[in-house]
């Protein structure tokens, strides 16, 4: 099938007209001041142009003119072939990620290229990384301290979650971590997917410190949705400080409810992960990457094949005939008298 990318472009053909129109009737109103008998001057000089040799070649010309101007313009339209639609399945997950912001996720107890960075600015290089190399997927963003709230739902738009995920700032959800309710509104969300493609990431850091539902309960109703929920906790096991005696050891990650997100995790078909450091954090969801990929919605696709050079080339050629004529007609006159004077 023949289509115009850009069909409104059609507007153009009548311009010269226009334009020709204009011009004339601004002619006419110049000579009238100047010749009072103008129509009459003007039915005389047409009559002139009529009776001369010129005017079938002229007509010709304005002929291919016009025919050049209506295949510029078809060609500034866009003609392109559309073939068949092909079907095309791609498989794809819909992900959910949801991110601890409470105050504890400042702790630095993590490295980062080399510097000691807080938990969350870890987690935010690490999980944009993951979110750069799951092209096809549906991804959403839930951000949660004492209550979670989306902050992008599910899209293909892959930049637009990385950039949400970095503009995250601490405690602006809240001092507690609602893990349960966090749970909640990614059922709330994935709910209504297909049923093998409802995949949930928690990240956290500390315990169910607040929120309306138990995460025991949020996980029930998760794996009666169907939905399975992949765990991680992050923080390091041991951290040296310095104190007043001196420096000390201590466990940066004794909040942390392992037995917890473990117990998710079995519940609901998942995985529970334990990021000590940057390096097992980023090998955690190289291993989420791994998931078994699913066939979503169908897709089809029409090959398009570009012709707008073949009224481009006609246009051209025959403006070239009329750019031509007029010479070749001028040598052709010139040339006769000598063949003739050459007669015997």
């Amino acid at each position: 099938m023949l289509t115009l990318a850009w069909p409104w472009l059609l507007l153009a053909l009548p311009l010269p007209w226009l334009m020709k129109k204009r011009h004339k009737n601004e002619e006419g109103r110049n000579l009238a001041l100047r010749v009072p008998f103008y129509q009459q001057a003007a039915l005389v000089l047409e009559g002139a142009d009529a009776g001369s040799s010129n005017a079938p070649s002229g007509r010709w010309s304005a002929i291919l003119q016009v025919l050049a101007w209506a295949l510029l313009v078809l060609a500034v339209c866009r003609p392109q072939w559309q073939g068949e639609p092909i079907p095309m399945d791609y498989e794809a997950r819909d992900l959910m990620l949801a991110v601890d912001i409470s105050p504890s996720m400042q702790e630095t107890d993590l490295q980062l290229k080399g510097y000691q960075a807080t938990r969350l600015d870890v987690v935010k290089s690490v999980v944009t990384d993951f979110i750069q190399v799951r092209q096809g997927d549906r991804l959403g963003l839930i951000l949660f301290g004492a209550q979670p709230y989306i902050q992008a739902p599910l899209t293909y738009d892959l930049i637009t979650v990385g950039e949400l995920l970095n503009e995250a700032t601490l405690g602006i959800a809240g001092n507690a971590t609602a893990i349960g309710d966090a749970i909640g509104l990614g059922i709330k969300r994935l709910r209504e997917r297909p049923a093998d493609s409802r995949v949930l990431v928690l990240l956290t850091d500390g315990a169910n410190t607040g929120g309306e539902v138990s995460p025991e309960q949020a996980a029930k109703l998760a794996a009666e949705a169907g939905i399975k929920i992949y765990t991680v906790g992050v923080g390091a096991d041991e951290i040296i400080r310095r104190g007043i005696f001196g420096y000390r050891k201590e466990n940066p990650s004794a909040d942390l409810d392992e037995t917890l997100l473990q117990s998710i995790a079995d519940q609901t078909g998942g995985k529970y992960f334990r990021a000590r450091n940057t390096g097992e954090l980023e090998q955690i969801y190289e291993s989420i990457n791994q998931l078994e990929p699913i066939k979503q919605q169908q897709r089809f696709f029409r090959p398009k094949t570009e012709w707008y050079w073949a009224p481009l080339l006609a246009a051209l050629a025959l403006l070239s005939i009329c750019w031509l004529a007029p010479a070749l007609a001028g040598l052709t006159r010139r040339s006769a008298p000598t063949q003739l004077e050459e007669a015997p």
